[in-house]
């Protein structure tokens, strides 16, 4: 039996035990750090109805093109405020590294989450 590869967030886990349940809808996140990791797994996969999914409506795109260039290679979660079981708002900031066309680089962001009829939403981020 074959194992799945590990998921792309860093938890430690496998993905299919992981985000992918978060990413079929199966599941969803408990806190504002598990869907910022399962987002980041969304792009790794290149999951963009996922990202829209669980982007807050009031600031969300109508669509969204992933760039099949950029290869996401490791996640950071550097720090987190709230966002936990029973909070409404949530910051995580984070650093995510890829590499495009052989050069490798980073995104560092503070991103603000909000609870919504009772699923955590991605509202918008800072770069830092």
């Amino acid at each position: 039996m074959a194992r799945t590869p590990a998921c792309p967030c860093g938890s430690g886990r496998r993905y299919d035990e992981c985000c992918r349940p978060l990413h079929r809808g199966q599941d969803a996140a408990r806190t504002a750090e598990e869907l910022m990791r399962s987002r980041y797994s969304a792009f790794v996969v290149h999951d963009a109805s996922y990202l829209l999914r669980t982007w807050h409506p009031a600031t969300r795109p109508e669509s969204l093109d992933l760039d099949d260039r950029v290869r996401w290679t490791g996640l950071d979660v550097l720090a987190t405020e709230a966002g936990g079981p029973a909070d409404e708002r949530g910051l995580v900031e984070f650093r995510a590294h890829h590499v495009v066309a052989g050069v490798p680089g980073s995104l560092h962001e503070v991103s603000r989450f909000r609870r919504q009829g009772g699923a955590w939403l991605y509202v918008r981020g800072r770069h830092v």
